[in-house]
């Protein structure tokens, strides 16, 4: 099993190292691989979860095709052979993990929605009664269900934190009608998603996207429905009043909060347990939702 925690392409720009994905300029498309580190309260944590990339490629692949008629995406390929030639000798490293895509004009707003009420979201409920300015009925707890999904942006501060806006500060920053798009589209995929996911036994209990624009066309980019940029719960094991059980690294999250570690200082090393029951979860989560398993 080849863990690949860092990608170094000779003779190709180097664009950004984020959290998760290396990303290189290619001119007129990006290639994003998705490498095996993975992250925890705005840190990348010193062990990687081997196969986690490919689970993450090949979720987003998965959800790109199915739902390719609602959105487009901005995926050219994620066949090796079709790559340029500098890349084909790096085969092994970016088989199943890679994708060559097209530049976007991103959206400066993560599109975020929510069908239960956990993270953020309890958080601000717990303060307001409400998640980003809409109100939801008294009572609720942990990990209830909503009424109906709801639509709560986010954007990125300078520290590299969500923050969650209202959708009028959203309409401030990407105007009024592309906000009235944004919000249908994400809930529309998301309550697609969430009813397919719901039948091979898992909740989605809330997701994120990133959207551009691609020849005049708002375009799905980054990642779509996966374990790190959404919460994934046992169906059958949900029981709302308290934390669930997940397929995502809420079960790192878990540890870390376990450890009492402050979250500023240096990240604890992770146990093969815990390294190896959270790749468990990433490949579970792979196999319900596509009915494949990892290639």
């Amino acid at each position: 099993m080849a863990v690949v925690t860092r990608t170094d392409i000779q003779g190709v720009r180097l664009l950004s190292r984020g959290k998760v994905r290396d990303i290189y300029d290619l001119g007129d498309h990006l290639l994003l691989i998705a490498t095996d580190r993975i992250s925890a309260f705005d840190h990348v944590l010193p062990q990687p979860i081997p196969d986690k990339g490919k689970v993450l490629h090949q979720i987003s692949m998965f959800w790109f095709e199915r739902m390719k008629d609602l959105v487009p995406h901005h995926v050219v390929s994620d066949d090796v052979d079709a790559y340029p030639e500098p890349l084909r000798e790096y085969r092994d490293m970016l088989e199943g993990r890679s994708a060559l895509v097209r530049k976007a004009d991103m959206y400066p707003v993560e599109c975020v929605a929510r069908g239960y009420i956990v993270g953020s979201g309890w958080n601000d409920y717990q303060r307001t009664g409400a998640i980003c300015g809409i109100p939801l009925p008294e009572g609720l707890r942990l990990c209830d269900r909503l009424p109906e999904p709801i639509f709560t942006p986010a954007t990125k501060a300078e520290d590299g934190h969500d923050e969650n806006i209202s959708f009028d500060e959203m309409v401030a920053i990407v105007g009024g009608e592309t906000a009235e798009r944004l919000r249908e589209l994400t809930l529309r995929l998301y309550r697609e998603a969430a009813a397919w996911a719901e039948e091979r036994g898992i909740i989605i209990a809330d997701t994120k996207f990133e959207f551009g624009v691609i020849d005049g066309r708002m375009t799905i980019c980054d990642e779509m429905l996966t374990p790190d940029s959404s919460r994934f719960w046992p169906r059958d094991e949900y029981r709302p009043g308290s934390p669930q059980p997940s397929f995502d690294k809420q079960y790192v999250r878990d540890y870390l909060e376990r450890l009492g570690w402050d979250k500023n200082s240096p990240p604890p090393d992770l146990p093969e347990d815990v390294v190896e029951g959270t790749r468990r979860r990433y490949l579970e989560a792979l196999e319900r939702l596509t009915g494949h398993s990892l290639r």
